[in-house]
């Protein structure tokens, strides 16, 4: 099949749903598929077209920023040269041309999917009230002219105030993780050059600093655990300035200063570091606050690591810790239960470490791969014959 897959960010720019986005194009292109990804030239340094790991990557200049969101005046002269040349499309929202998109799929009569990654919370303002009702109208516009919307979980799209409108179209489709196993001599070379060898415990947060992240948490609850553990330290991998979150950087900065003997940044990190990260790790932690969290791609990671995760206990986030058996949740923002769940898992951590095999079996990025090209093939049969096999699972109203 021809795909021609839509999102605002692709690589390099790193999030959970750039990363989910590339390795499902990539998990596409492997099983055979010609696949384009029309994305942001959110960075002019960035080509306007290349080949990336058996993937077309089609960028569109970026006239101006909303917030987190980018207008591409020329994306819809691009969108009527590539929908026609594809077979389906597949949108990933939060976009704010998704229902452009979406309507040109109808248009040329190519099935079209919408995989919905995250609601989109902005801070209080009011060009930022006038974008949450634009992006709100642009994501149901693409919705009804979309074939089906993919989730992660059902628990997220119950309690969706997107996806829950729309529960007799959703598919759910577990998410692509995939971590490389690391040799010993790695993992002692990445403990020595970032002075781990006798540091214990050690407290993984693999996210970019972004309000959403709830950051602030893990050091207010970090007090709590240092009488328990005195040389435990925070070790953070991820982007320090992510787009559009600069208020945010300034509110968390004091108290990364205040902790910084026990907080130690390690950078933006490939998916080899990454590896290594987690498996220095005797517990990873994630304690985002609303919705625009929706499944937590690091809990899983982590996982493949050995390394159990503390996580909210938001709807779709609460998930990845049942399906593995590798952590708990806890209430959001409670500083208090965070930091009690952290000493538990570090005090019992053989109780919270499960085989890695049937994770990975589970979330492969072949497994999603594979599920989304049944659902292209199925719609694909719809529009040329009545269905004739079983319907797709659907969420439970």
């Amino acid at each position: 099949m021809r795909i021609l897959v839509a999102l605002t960010y692709y690589r390099p720019h790193v999030s959970g749903l750039t990363i989910y986005v590339e390795r499902l194009c990539r998990a596409l292109a492997t099983r055979g598929h010609a696949v384009t990804v029309l994305t942001a030239r959110y960075d002019t340094a960035l080509p306007p077209e290349e080949h990336l790991h058996g993937v077309d990557v089609v960028r569109v200049p970026v006239a101006a920023r909303i917030s987190k969101g980018v207008v591409m005046p020329t994306i819809g002269w691009m969108a009527n040269r590539l929908v026609p040349a594809h077979d389906v499309l597949s949108l990933h929202l939060p976009q704010l041309d998704a229902a452009g998109l979406a309507i040109r799929g109808r248009l040329w009569k190519k099935p079209t999917t919408l995989t919905y990654h995250s609601d989109l919370i902005l801070p209080p303002s009011l060009i930022n009230a006038v974008a949450d009702a634009t992006v709100t109208s642009i994501n149901h516009v693409a919705a009804r002219f979309s074939d089906r919307l993919v989730a992660y979980t059902d628990d997220f799209a119950r309690h969706s105030r997107f996806l829950s409108k729309y529960l007799s179209h959703v598919d759910v489709i577990p998410p692509p993780v995939e971590m490389p196993e690391p040799g010993a001599d790695a993992l002692a070379a990445f403990r020595a050059r970032h002075g781990l060898t006798t540091r214990r415990p050690v407290i993984g947060l693999a996210v970019r600093l972004a309000a959403e992240k709830g950051v602030e948490y893990l050091f207010e609850a970090l007090p709590a655990i240092l009488e328990r553990y005195p040389d435990a330290l925070i070790l953070h991998a991820g982007p320090r300035e992510a787009i559009g979150e600069a208020e945010y950087l300034r509110k968390i900065e004091p108290l990364v200063e205040r902790y910084r003997a026990h907080y130690l940044h390690v950078g933006t990190l490939n998916p080899e570091q990454m590896a290594l990260f987690f498996s220095v790790c005797d517990v990873h932690v994630l304690p985002s606050v609303n919705s625009t969290e929706t499944f937590g791609l690091v809990q899983v990671e982590a996982a493949l690591c050995g390394t159990p995760s503390v996580a909210s206990a938001l709807p779709g986030v609460r998930m990845p810790s049942r399906m593995t058996g590798m952590g708990l949740t806890v209430p959001p923002r409670d500083a208090r239960a965070l930091g009690e769940a952290l000493i538990e898992v570090i005090a019992n951590r053989p109780k919270y470490v499960r085989p890695r095999a049937p994770i990975a079996e589970m979330f492969s990025p072949d497994t999603t791969a594979l599920h989304y090209e049944a659902l292209f093939e199925r719609l694909r049969g719809r529009r040329q014959a009545p269905p004739r096999q079983a319907p797709p699972r659907q969420v439970q109203p």
